[in-house]
């Protein structure tokens, strides 16, 4: 069996990993690099036999998980070419993309779930439920010509199914040839020390919320469902009622899982922007109104329900009357990647909460390994050999892990 990374090994996102066995090869991953501007994504496509013209040699792309850095170039991929992903993973990206511009699903995806091993050609692979910031995230290991790889994909060992990550290091697939393993936080301050957990989040916020006098706006995405699983813990706590919008409606609802909190549920409410209410009409989506309306608050409900509520905040709502009217005593929470903040229309946000006197502050912790989680993986696991993807940082692998390859981007290698 051999390998190469097309993207990855001095990087993070844009992962793409190509893998050969008697002349049948498969890729785990197409995603979309991080520094991708808003056009030509189909140019960056890697340079794979079969992304683009028919080459029957290809057997498939496994996606690991939901995150545009894995998936988000995969929709360039030539049609009749194999899409294996999560079933749960594709169910949500088919809510999604009925309300994110440029949103994509796989229509006839082959899909996968925990421990189901199959096949791709020669390569037998079984899908490993993680924790990470994605909802049914995925390592993979692939054997092949006896020799067997494990592909980390993203994870963390400090979220709210973390129980998940330790099963595998507790009781880890053996005799491991390669361990292809992402380092997103190598090199990042604090990285060492461990990261706070959900249930410290979730006390953070639980915090914020009882010294709020009024509507609490909490800015974070509506597929890390961890968070929304903290968020709605912390306000059950502190007595408020959780305000989403229809798109964090339909997402929360691909899950699959009773046990994930939803609209209809007694401490949830719908309330719908006024662009997504446009956007709604425009593209008939009266079905998904219908299934989420039970527990609908409209604007002049607001003002009754501010003190003891906290909303999911979207930039277009700088915008929506409803929500303009109930902004006295609110404060805001931002629950993301800090350097999202540096973004030109992270900047008009800011700048909409000065301008009305909005107080805000971070409450977030990272959807990847900390450096104690990484070693105590590669501990278990215990490689031949470990490749290091995922990470700008590739240079200071050894300086944490034994037996560490680093590969460069194009190069054939065997396993």
């Amino acid at each position: 069996m051999r390998a190469r990374t097309h993207r990855g090994t001095q990087e993070i996102g844009g992962t793409c990993i190509e893998m050969e066995s008697s002349g049948r090869r498969i890729a785990l991953d197409v995603g979309l690099p991080l520094d991708a501007g808003e056009d030509g994504h189909d140019a960056l496509l890697p340079h794979v036999s079969g992304f683009r013209e028919v080459d029957d040699s290809l057997e498939g792309v496994v996606i690991s998980h939901p995150h545009q850095d894995h998936y988000g170039l995969a929709k360039h991929v030539r049609s009749g070419v194999p899409i294996c992903i999560g079933e749960a993973a594709n169910r949500i990206l088919e809510a999604a993309s009925r309300y994110i511009p440029g949103g994509h699903w796989f229509e006839d995806a082959r899909t996968y779930r925990d421990r189901q091993a199959f096949d791709l050609g020669p390569f037998h692979i079984t899908p490993y439920l993680v924790d990470h910031s994605a909802f049914d995230a995925y390592a993979l290991l692939v054997e092949a010509d006896g020799r067997r790889v494990f592909y980390s994909g993203d994870f963390r060992a400090h979220g709210r199914k973390a129980v998940l990550v330790e099963a595998i290091i507790q009781r880890p697939p053996t005799d491991i040839d390669v361990l292809f393993m992402e380092g997103t936080t190598i090199g990042r301050a604090g990285a060492s020390e461990g990261a706070e957990t959900e249930s410290d989040l979730e006390a953070r916020f639980a915090h914020a919320f009882k010294a709020t006098r009024g509507l609490h706006l909490v800015w974070t995405s509506s597929q890390n469902i961890d968070r929304l699983v903290t968020l709605f813990r912390a306000a059950k706590r502190t007595g408020r009622l959780l305000l989403i919008d229809l798109y964090t409606a339909v997402v929360l609802e691909a899950t699959g899982r009773s046990s994930i909190p939803q609209s209809w549920w007694e401490d949830v409410r719908l309330y719908i922007p006024h662009s997504q209410r446009v956007h709604i009409k425009k593209n008939e989506l009266f079905d998904d109104l219908g299934r989420h309306s039970a527990n609908r608050v409209y604007p002049g409900q607001l003002q009754a329900l501010a003190k003891r509520a906290v909303m999911l905040f979207r930039p277009h709502m700088m915008r929506d009357h409803g929500v303009g009217k109930v902004l006295d005593g609110a404060r805001l929470s931002y629950s993301m990647w800090g350097g999202y903040l540096q973004q030109e229309a992270s900047r008009r946000v800011l700048a909409w909460l000065e301008g009305h006197g909005i107080p805000y502050s971070q409450i977030h912790t990272s959807g990847h390994a900390s450096v104690p989680d990484l070693q105590r993986l590669a501990a278990g696991l215990a490689p031949k050999r470990l490749v290091p993807i995922h990470s700008f940082e590739t240079a200071q692998f050894g300086e944490f892990f034994a037996n560490v390859e680093r590969q460069e981007d194009g190069a054939w290698w065997e396993v």
